[in-house]
């Protein structure tokens, strides 16, 4: 069994900042991608930001962004703690939408799986 945790939403006024986690827990081999998907509401759910486990030769990591949401949002991740961050500033009241984590990795029984968080929800409004 594989968990995935999302933290972090919340209400936040236009300009401000939000700093979203999501932990992976239980049985598994390694994680390939982690990513952060939205969904607004009326909207089909639209990939945000997704890093991934390898570097381009540089040392770089290999990072993929929507174009709305490109100088304003980095993502990161910490792979000891088997854990991804969405550091999101300058938030505009588009970015409003729940927030979801999916990581997608190889299980105990090398099976690739996707795995979905429950979903944090941003809020940005004055």
């Amino acid at each position: 069994q594989v968990q995935v945790v999302e933290s972090g939403g919340g209400l936040v006024q236009p300009g401000g900042s939000l700093r979203l986690s999501c932990a992976a827990s239980g049985s598994f081999l390694s994680i390939y991608t982690m990513a952060w998907y939205r969904q607004a509401p009326g909207k089909q759910r639209e990939l945000v930001a997704a890093i991934d486990s390898g570097y381009y030769s540089d040392g770089t990591t290999k990072t993929n962004y929507d174009d709305s949401v490109k100088g304003r949002f980095t993502i990161s991740r910490d792979s000891a703690k088997n854990t991804v961050y969405l550091q999101m500033n300058s938030l505009k009241p588009e970015d409003t939408a729940v927030y979801y984590c999916n990581i997608s990795l190889a299980d105990h029984l090398y099976r690739y799986l996707d795995v979905w968080g429950q979903g944090t929800p941003v809020t940005v409004s004055s």
